[in-house]
């Protein structure tokens, strides 16, 4: 009788995969980095996050199309290797790394941050440790465990999302009466600019990462084909939503951008509002919404380690298996806790440079492979539509590589240094470039187990 290894299971639906999304996404970030934000804008917030939408529905388009024709674990990284070429695959997984290793580090960092000046007693590592070893702990234990814990956490972050608004509203409307709920001025004053609202959309992008996310989860998904494309979308409207809700309301409530701290702007404006009860319940939903977007965060840089594990580029039998009994990727796990240690070492800033840089690779290089797929089809005979496979991903590159020059100098820096070192990795892996990377081919129910183990 043939053995099979333990494999990844097909257990989600298409609710929570989007709450996956969102989870990942974090909507209460909006409040986190507003400050920052409104200073770039010049008080011009949410169109900032107007802007961002913009750009990320086209490329959370292109995501579409390849998570339908690619139905596998890997994201980018699978889909530039899939539709381009295997060396430019690893390069744009080499990349991606960035995003994916570093995002809950800067996660774990700013929860950290929340937690140790509202209790300067307990020393600053304890918190990170703490982040790192529960959050590690529930994505061992499978993703439906994961996925319970992210439900609970997810309502109490949105429920602190809904009173931040309506106090604001009531706030609002006490000063200056329900006219005061509708302006312009916070998308377009006379201290905004465009290059200003571009830069702050560089930043609000940052807030958007989760739509990408999901495509990580593709073997753990029913009816992947159909699920995982409108999760995509699902995922980018409806935080686009939020942000843009929530970005305009605070804006009204402290027009303009000058703050006396702008990286804390979001807890004086919330105890203005609501007082210093308010002021409480909002720090614990910004940790509780840090919790849970490490949560989704470690899940799916394990899930891209696997990827590259099961195709031999990293080391198969470390990353490319998953564990007998809880059917997750524990190597990979592991090593994105050990990675968040050197949060010990370094600052929000420069984390978070390592973030843009390769969110927006991996955004141009998935719709530069939605065209690269066109191509390749068109060659056959197969009939492909322009708009949805040419015009539609120019757009959505074009953006991407616009926002990616509206980045600051240090994260582009950072960038290319990251992608130097993937070049030399590539080169000794491939020989001098002679031969392509290792890769193994798999078919759609190739590497999943559709059935649900017993006791799960």
């Amino acid at each position: 009788m043939p053995t099979h290894e333990p494999a990844l299971t097909r257990t989600l639906g298409l609710r929570a995969v989007v709450l996956f999304g969102l989870a990942y996404m974090t909507p209460l970030i909006v409040l986190g980095i507003f400050g920052i934000i409104a200073e770039t804008t010049a008080g011009a917030t949410p169109s900032a996050y107007l802007l961002a939408l913009g750009a990320m529905l086209f490329t959370a388009y292109s995501y579409g199309r390849m998570a339908r024709t690619y139905p596998v674990a890997g994201s980018a990284y699978t889909y530039v290797r899939r539709a381009i070429d295997s060396r430019a695959g690893f390069l744009v997984g080499w990349a991606v790394l960035l995003d994916y290793f570093f995002l809950p580090m800067v996660i774990w960092l700013i929860g950290a941050a929340y937690l140790s000046a509202q209790f300067p007693g307990v020393p600053f590592p304890l918190w990170v440790l703490a982040f790192i070893v529960l959050t590690t702990v529930l994505n061992v234990l499978g993703i439906k465990v994961a996925q319970r814990a992210n439900a609970v956490l997810m309502t109490f972050q949105i429920l602190v999302l809904v009173f931040f608004v309506l106090l604001a509203v009531r706030s609002l409307v006490a000063g200056s009466g329900a006219g005061s709920l509708f302006a312009v001025t916070p998308f377009l004053n006379g201290d905004s600019t465009v290059s200003g609202i571009a830069a702050g959309a560089a930043i609000a992008a940052y807030s958007f990462l989760g739509f990408d996310a999901v495509t990580t989860l593709t073997e753990e998904t029913r009816d992947p084909r159909r699920t995982i494309p409108r999760a995509i979308l699902l995922v980018a409207l409806i935080g686009g939503g939020i942000f843009v809700l929530v970005a305009y309301v605070t804006q009204l409530v402290h027009p303009g951008g000058v703050f006396e701290d702008s990286s804390s702007a979001a807890f004086d404006i919330a105890g203005a509002i609501g007082g210093s009860l308010f002021g409480a319940v909002f720090l614990a939903g910004l940790v509780v919404a840090q919790f849970a977007s490490g949560l989704a965060a470690q899940a799916s840089v394990s899930r891209l380690l696997f990827a590259m594990g099961r195709d031999s580029v990293l080391p198969r039998r470390v990353f490319g298996r998953v564990h007998p009994r809880f059917h997750t990727p524990v190597a990979g796990i592991l090593l994105s806790g050990l990675v968040g240690l050197v949060a010990l070492r370094l600052d929000v800033t420069t984390s978070t440079s390592f973030i843009n840089f390769g969110a927006f690779t991996a955004f141009t290089a998935v719709n530069l492979s939605v065209i690269a797929l066109f191509l390749r089809r068109r060659r056959t005979g197969e009939p492909l539509p322009v708009l949805g496979y040419v015009v539609v991903p120019a757009v959505g590159a074009a953006v991407d590589l616009w926002l990616l020059t509206n980045l600051d100098g240090t994260a582009i820096t950072l960038g290319l240094v990251w992608l130097a070192l993937g070049v030399g990795y590539l080169a000794v892996l491939t020989r001098g470039f002679r031969q392509a990377p290792p890769e193994v081919d798999f078919t759609d129910e190739d590497p999943v187990d559709t059935a649900v183990p017993a006791g799960r």
